[in-house]
């Protein structure tokens, strides 16, 4: 498997506050990978360290093949946490100008900015001043001027943030389509909704220390330890079984949550001439059940 990203052991500290500690990642080529936590547990500072505004105190970053991400700058689409447009410049313009930044020349950078524009809903206020675009169309120009110029690595802090549900649908798409193109995107979020409906895979921190990582579906099903049932009879059996720790019983419809090393079968058999049951479906629990466990430290709840 090719690396876009590869951290390796990586320490930062400001003074005696440790923002990462020890953290190892390899992002692959073309996928769609979530840096998940709460506010402050250290995700805007290991993406500032992977775009060399920062740099380890212990360790080593190799983005697209080198240690220093100035040696790739046209090569990496970045936007920051901090968001903010020149309020007086033209929407294309502005654009344009990121293409520019880039390396693009003028006249083509020009031409691609209008087209992303365009494919994404902004047509109509291509000649519009920032100041005149609301918070979410103003964001979404900033992450258009981050592709202008076609990176291949793409890391976008907090892209969501403030949004509302259509423009989230939308950078949904834009984020969708970066992978179509063979793109790598990272993203940062507290918000585990939207990590869970796009991203391959998930690396969740919390206090500086790497809770877990890995692909998206591996890492819920190791927290699947349930069973969902639908069901006939009297549910009051379900609260007899052994090797179950939890059970949400709605009547006609339980969810049923297995001690470690518990065969879902065997409470199928067990089950089985006692209740009429409908529907048994092994359960995966949310990113964000998984998310709360993991840092509890609870793996089978």
């Amino acid at each position: 498997m090719e690396y876009a990203l590869e951290i390796k052991d990586v320490t930062k500290k400001f003074g005696q506050f440790t923002a990462v500690d020890k953290l190892s990642l390899a992002i692959p080529k073309g996928s769609i990978y979530g840096f998940l936590g709460p506010n402050g547990a250290g995700k805007t500072t290991t993406i500032r360290m992977i775009m060399s505004i920062f740099h380890p105190d212990e360790g080593h970053i190799n983005v697209l093949g080198h240690s220093d991400a100035a040696a790739v700058k046209d090569r990496l689409g970045y936007l920051p946490e901090e968001k903010g447009l020149y309020k007086k410049m033209k929407t294309l313009d502005i654009v344009s100008y990121f293409g520019q930044l880039k390396g693009i020349p003028p006249k083509k950078a020009r031409a691609k900015a209008r087209d992303l524009l365009e494919k994404y809903g902004l047509g109509d206020w291509i000649f519009k001043k920032t100041e005149t675009l609301s918070k979410g169309m103003g964001q979404k120009v900033q992450v258009l001027g981050t592709l202008v110029h076609e990176p291949e690595l793409v890391i976008l802090d907090e892209p969501f943030s403030g949004l509302d549900p259509v423009n989230v649908e939308l950078m949904r798409q834009i984020i969708l389509d970066m992978k179509s193109q063979g793109k790598t995107v990272i993203f940062s979020t507290h918000v585990m909704e939207q990590a869970e409906q796009i991203c391959d895979f998930i690396f969740l921190i919390n206090k500086g220390k790497k809770v877990l990582d890995g692909p998206l579906h591996e890492v819920r099903r190791s927290y699947g330890n349930g069973i969902h049932i639908d069901y006939n009879g009297d549910g009051s059996i379900l609260r007899e079984l052994k090797g179950v720790s939890r059970i949400n019983d709605a009547g006609k419809t339980a969810e049923l949550f297995l001690e470690e090393g518990v065969d879902p079968q065997s409470i199928l058999v067990h089950l089985a001439g006692k209740l009429d049951i409908r529907k048994f479906d092994l359960s995966e629990p949310s990113l964000h059940e998984v998310f709360i466990r993991a840092v509890k430290g609870d793996h089978h709840v």
